[in-house]
């Protein structure tokens, strides 16, 4: 009771009318959007962090790919599930209660998360966090499209994006230099002291905002969408698994897509003809709206489904540290949180179309650089890709929110950034469900083929085994006999490498050609200056 009465008397002399905190102050906006910024970081952060973990991870407990992808999925997933609920539950109970209900459970997830001790702990710890981070974003939009004036709000934004570009930009290089010098769980316990910051900053700043014209929770609506994402994404992670032999004819894996087709259908279904819906679907009827969620949901497929390809390839491949895989995504990041606010401004005055359709072709266009990666890849190539994909984010996202929002009531903005933020997360984790598909069956294909180009009854192949067992006898010191398995066994390895390499080439082709399929509906969207609503 002590520390609820100090709590409550600070919060009362910050928020006394003569302070900057005071909700009629110029300067309380702000404060509001530092708020924001600190839980967008967070939950941004730990989207990002986790990719440089992945090798350590799966060599610690044991797994393949097929099974660590749900490190990444569980929490784009459950984040995806709560983007939705989360708009209602706000209107019901108040943002700030449940802004701050969400920074309590990603802090509690990230806690569970660093004392996992199983792959499938860790995924269910993963689970708890993608819900806090799933109520702190779309709460975040929301909160200040309402605080902020028009005019203002695309200066504003463009700030927002500034603390997913820090957490693009330090959280693989954070995650990196923890997994080299400690331990991967360090990855998750980083973000527990920046929890507790963001709650108490969050309890005593933030004034209290409840929607008194809440509507009835749409159970079906949740339910279905509940049955449709998790079944739907399994599915489509299991069709290539090791532990099916069926392949995508497997009875379970036809009768889950069967399945979630069914709950879709019932989601959309429901959701267009009930009076009060989970998201309300309706809105998407809005043109800017509409077709910029479409852009919105064809190029985070290719962005947020590829993330996790880059670090496996330099530390598997070309024998980085999880420090110096993470190292190379600092730039990225940086150029993103410059540009983003320019890209705001740019938007406000002129059009914000432009910059738009330009991110588009410079991330397409950095996706098929990465597709021509090799195991002699240099440093300088791998980093003019991420040049490109920095800036191209930068001026993608900022004018492509407010776009959308442009003619959307100010009082269906919850609704509006929670259907924004789940068709992100949604199409996230189908990329990362779908890439890593490929990247499995894309890899088995690229060994058998070079499997098979190695005869071994060949004279070039007795030739070749012939000359590496003379070079490891002479400098390793082997005898004859072992110095032919060790070439062998480095011939294989060979392979190996080589077909892992060309399934990510062919991953990131494929996100180059999804990505510029965001080109035809960014051409037909409609652009006027900001400054004229």
């Amino acid at each position: 009771m002590r520390k609820v009465s100090i709590l409550h008397r600070l919060r009362n002399k910050v928020r006394s009318r003569n302070s900057a905190y005071h909700p009629q102050h110029n300067l309380y906006k702000w404060f509001v959007l530092a708020n924001v910024m600190l839980g967008t970081f967070m939950a941004v952060l730990d989207s990002t962090i986790v990719n440089v973990g992945l090798p350590k991870i799966m060599a610690t407990f044991g797994v393949g790919l097929d099974k660590i992808e749900w490190v990444i999925t569980a929490y784009m997933l459950a984040m995806a599930v709560m983007l939705p609920t989360s708009g209602w539950i706000a209107d019901k109970f108040g943002f700030k209660r449940i802004y701050f209900l969400g920074l309590f459970l990603f802090t509690f997830g990230s806690l569970l998360c660093g004392l996992s001790n199983d792959e499938n702990t860790l995924i269910i710890s993963r689970i708890i966090q993608g819900l806090g981070a799933g109520t702190i974003q779309p709460l975040g939009m929301a909160i200040i499209t309402r605080e902020f004036p028009v005019k203002q709000r695309g200066i504003a934004l463009g700030f927002w994006a500034i603390s997913a570009a820090a957490s693009i930009s330090f959280g693989p290089l954070i995650g990196g230099y923890l997994v080299d010098n400690f331990s991967w769980q360090l990855i998750f316990d980083v973000n527990i002291p920046v929890g507790i910051m963001a709650m108490l900053f969050t309890i005593i700043v933030q004034k209290e905002y409840i929607n008194r014209k809440i509507k009835d929770f749409d159970f079906i609506g949740f339910i279905s969408v509940v049955i449709f994402l998790p079944v739907f994404l399994y599915a489509l992670s299991e069709g290539n698994a090791a532990t099916n032999s069926s392949g995508w004819s497997a009875p379970y894996i036809l009768f889950c897509f069967a399945i979630s087709i069914v709950a879709l259908a019932v989601f959309i279904t429901h959701e267009l003809t009930t009076k009060h819906p989970l998201m309300d679907l309706r809105l998407l009827a809005n043109y800017n709206f509409g077709f910029a969620n479409l852009v919105l949901f064809i190029f985070s497929i290719g962005m947020f489904g590829s993330t996790f390809l880059l670090p496996l390839y330099m530390q598997n491949t070309l024998g980085y540290t999880a420090v110096q895989a993470g190292a190379v995504f600092l730039p990225v990041g940086i150029i993103q949180g410059l540009f983003s606010p320019i890209a705001g401004i740019f938007s406000s005055k002129f059009s914000a179309k432009i910059p738009i359709i330009l991110g588009l072709f410079l991330l397409t266009f950095s996706f098929y650089l990465n597709s021509e990666l090799s195991f002699l890849s240099e440093h300088n190539f791998i980093m003019t890709s991420l040049y490109i994909r920095g800036f191209a984010m930068g001026i993608i996202f900022t004018p492509l929110s407010t776009l959308s929002l442009l003619t959307v009531p100010r009082e269906r903005m919850a609704q509006a950034s929670a259907i924004t933020n789940t068709v992100r997360q949604i199409a996230g984790s189908i990329g990362v469900a779908i890439f890593t598909t490929l990247l499995v069956s894309r890899v088995n294909y690229h060994t058998q083929i070079f499997g098979n180009a190695i005869q071994s009854g060949s004279q070039e192949f007795r030739n070749v085994m012939t000359n590496m067992a003379y070079f490891i006898q002479t400098h390793g010191g082997s005898t004859m006999s072992t110095a032919l398995k060790q070439g062998q066994g480095l011939l294989i390895s060979n392979v190996s490498k080589q077909a892992f390499i060309q399934g990510i080439d062919d991953d990131f082709l494929i996100a180059a050609i999804i990505t510029i399929l965001g080109l035809f509906p960014a051409l037909i969207l409609r652009s006027k200056k900001i400054t004229e609503h």
